[in-house]
């Protein structure tokens, strides 16, 4: 009787090594992704923009953001002080001095690059983060954990916690608005209402293209350098401008892809987690022999 109850417990063991086996694969972070050549990107021409910030107010429409009224962001007493995006408001406009004229301040649109090799994806354990062919970072929050890891890891300060949110907080950063627009071949928000269309929407290597005119034909305009055409990888935001980006905030990077070191340590931490439902399982299953094995002995003694 006693053998046949462990030749059934083998059996369970067996089963529950199995979904360990199984749980274990799907806590790794996503599969290695695509990239298309017609993905597509945002070239900023930092010149062009105004700072009107009509951007921010349109984001917070499109993501059902709380947000005043659009003739309210006519105040630019909010440049005092610079920002970053946050979970209130997934991109943000910054001013920085002219060296050239003191009338047209320097205006920087700030939200999610949508790297072509994202940190925030390499980092994540369980795969809430993805990269789509159009070039849109995307999170989910249906597999999120909350570890903050992609928080960490971003070159960029992007992601942001809903700190406030005890319950079921999220992380919020630019989704390149690709649920409800891009993906239906709309332009992005921020773009389709910019007034100076100081924000172009395009294919990614016909923005480069188009930017690298604009250097040659303005050399005086532009410094010779498209910000997010080699950095960390490639974005899919690029960025023009007529002094040095590292002077506009912009963070000081190599070509080299940011995931590298994250993605192995994170990846081999977790390699072989168990799960804690099967860990349970399994100890309960180790409690059950020892206590039909002493049943048994008492029995015998009897």
């Amino acid at each position: 009787m006693l053998n046949q109850s462990r030749r059934d417990f083998l059996k369970t063991s067996t089963l529950i090594t199995s979904a360990t086996l199984g749980l274990n694969s799907k806590s790794k972070a996503a599969s290695k992704y695509v990239l298309s050549e017609d993905r597509m990107g945002v070239l900023v021409d930092t010149t062009v923009c105004i700072g009107c910030r009509k951007c921010e107010w349109a984001c917070k429409v499109a993501h059902n953001l709380p947000t005043e009224p659009i003739d309210t962001y006519d105040d630019r007493s909010v440049f005092k002080e610079k920002r970053r995006p946050n979970d209130k408001a997934l991109t943000v406009v910054n001013e920085y001095p002219n060296d050239f004229t003191d009338k047209f301040p320097i205006d920087v649109k700030v939200q999610c690059m949508h790297c072509d090799k994202p940190a925030c994806l390499s980092a994540c354990i369980v795969g809430a983060f993805s990269k789509h062919e159009n070039g849109a970072v995307f999170w989910d929050s249906t597999k999120c954990i909350g570890c903050r890891y992609c928080m960490v890891a971003c070159p960029f300060q992007i992601p942001a916690f809903e700190f406030e949110k005890a319950l079921k907080p999220d992380i919020k950063k630019c989704d390149f608005c690709y649920k409800d627009r891009t993906f239906k071949g709309k332009l992005p928000a921020c773009v389709e209402i910019c007034p100076v269309e100081a924000i172009t929407y395009g294919r990614r290597e016909d923005l480069i293209k188009a930017a690298r005119e604009k250097i040659k034909m303005y050399p005086n305009r532009y410094v010779n350098r498209i910000f997010g055409e080699y950095e960390v990888g490639g974005t899919s935001w690029l960025y023009l401008a007529s002094k040095d980006f590292e002077k506009l905030d912009f963070p000081k990077l190599g070509k080299d892809p940011a995931p590298g070191v994250s993605e192995a340590i994170q990846h081999g931490i977790f390699a072989y987690f168990v799960p804690p439902v099967a860990l349970y399982a399994l100890l309960g299953g180790i409690m059950w022999i020892n206590k039909n094995k002493k049943s048994k002995e008492q029995e015998q003694d009897k």
